[in-house]
């Protein structure tokens, strides 16, 4: 064996594993919060009668918690560690991306104490008060400054997908975000829309959709275009279409928000263009989710013994399911049924669980271990439980809420001989009881096998043990 050289470069992976950390901290606190609302809509009594327990407040808590706090550290965890190892080179300005962390967690607890006091813009996804929203801004650059920073010192010529995904995530976040939070202060708390109308509504479901196309897409597409090649051993399937998937994808997004508001004021050639670009986004989506099922051609056999990979790969299914579902569902036919129903509610929760939380979880599964100086989690055993929790937590919940939701619509739109309402609303309420209790199981079940990961997140830490890890000159991402 050779000696190791002293002066060899390292990597800057205290924030990596910071972030990886807190990932999994706050993906137990927003399932957790997820767990306790739908509690709510089963037993609505489970308030207590406590303003700042009630649902219209923690609902916001919730999924502020589970996309920028749990999603959002997973994004930043997992693109610090790839930038660096697909370009070669130690982050770029490693005390701005140690900003980038704390300045983060500020925005989360700031999030977490603000929203269940009732400060809020009432913007979905975008509910935080301007002072929150200024710093979000702040850390937003400098986290852009370090990742493209660090491609642009890169001592590879060529820019890894991954990190294209990613990139396009970083700068479209930051459009959204400054757009969309354009706003009036009017108190230290308070402020208004600078929109108005039917143009606030168009900008915030632009902003809306688009957070779930680049912060809950592409941000992760650039997780299964590393880990996946990673974990499976495999190079990616067609690197030709992975380019394909990026332009196309990227350029239809932007395009696709005013699904959301079918049969509102909006114009009718406003949700028509929403329409038409959300069905043409059906192609590149499933181009990404074949290119990373396809990566395993030739290793198919390693689903059965490697749970990990079972995360990765199951969540590419949910991932052509929800983008299958969401064009389907933009039709403005099937929109009158779905509108306004829990359908929508199981087709955001296909994506959210089945996709973002399982290429999370999956992800992180590999990347841990390895900033802890193992090659693998404390328990392999423990992975399959999680795997297999979490995977019936999905369908239940989703079963419930598509059934629950076919039901509202039809029940909505019933109509007698002589014209009136077959149903009342609260008879339409009364009928989707039991599957809020389904939904309820399901969410448990998720929730418990979030957990599982977080003992053994514990036990591998507590460990392996915690050292910067050297650049191996062979270490190339699969290409």
């Amino acid at each position: 064996m050779h000696a190791p050289n002293p002066s060899a470069p390292v990597y800057s992976d205290t924030v990596v594993r910071q972030f990886a950390l807190m990932s999994v901290v706050w993906g137990v606190v927003g399932m957790l919060v997820g767990v306790i609302i739908a509690s709510q809509l089963a037993w609505p009594d489970l308030n207590f009668g406590i303003p700042w327990l009630s649902y219209g407040r923690l609902r916001p808590l919730h999924t502020n918690a589970v996309i920028f706090a749990f999603g959002g550290c997973a994004l930043m965890a997992t693109s610090f560690h790839v930038v660096q190892r697909t370009c070669q080179v130690r982050l770029f300005a490693p005390a701005l991306a140690s900003f980038v962390f704390w300045g983060w967690q500020a925005v989360i607890v700031a999030a977490a104490v603000s929203l269940p006091l009732g400060y809020t813009t009432g913007k979905e996804y975008a509910e935080l008060e301007w002072p929150i929203d200024i710093l979000i801004t702040l850390v937003w650059v400098a986290y852009a400054i370090v990742f493209f920073g660090t491609v642009g010192i890169r001592k590879v010529r060529h820019i890894y997908v991954a990190n294209w995904f990613y990139g396009a995530f970083i700068i479209a976040v930051a459009l959204l975000h400054v757009v969309n939070s354009a706003e009036i202060p009017a108190g230290w708390m308070k402020s208004y829309s600078a929109y108005a109308g039917v143009q606030d509504a168009m900008v915030q479901w632009w902003y809306g959709h688009n957070a779930v196309g680049f912060f809950l897409t592409a941000g992760f597409l650039g997780m299964m275009y590393y880990y996946v090649p990673k974990q499976a051993g495999r190079p990616v399937y067609s690197y030709r279409l992975s380019i394909v998937h990026f332009w196309a994808l990227i350029f239809v997004y932007m395009w696709a928000g005013p699904h959301h508001l079918h049969y509102t004021a909006l114009p009718d050639w406003t949700q028509s263009i929403g329409m038409v670009f959300s069905l043409i986004l059906l192609a590149p989506s499933w181009g990404g989710m074949i290119n990373g099922v396809m990566t395993l051609s030739g290793a198919w056999h390693k689903l059965r013994t490697d749970p990990i990979l079972r995360f990765l790969i199951v969540s590419l299914s949910f991932y052509g399911m929800a983008t299958f579902e969401g064009p389907m569902m933009s039709i403005k036919t099937v929109n009158a049924l779905s509108h306004y129903t829990d359908w929508t509610i199981g087709h955001v929760h296909a994506g959210a669980l089945g996709w973002v939380g399982l290429i999370s979880m999956g992800s992180l599964y590999y990347l841990i271990p390895r900033m802890y100086g193992r090659t693998e989690m404390f328990s392999v055993k423990a992975i399959e439980l999680h795997f297999w929790m979490s995977t019936v937590g999905i369908v239940l919940y989703i079963a419930a809420m598509w059934i629950a939701g076919v039901m509202q619509g039809l029940m909505w739109r019933a109509l007698n001989a002589d014209g009136t309402l077959t149903y009342t609303f609260v008879e339409s309420v009364k009928a989707t009881y039991p599957y809020y209790v389904v939904r309820l199981l399901g969410g448990v079940l998720y929730l418990g096998g979030m957990l599982i990961m977080a003992w053994n997140v514990w036990m591998t830490v507590i460990s392996g043990f915690s050292k910067p890890s050297p650049i191996p000159q062979h270490a190339l991402a699969p290409a």
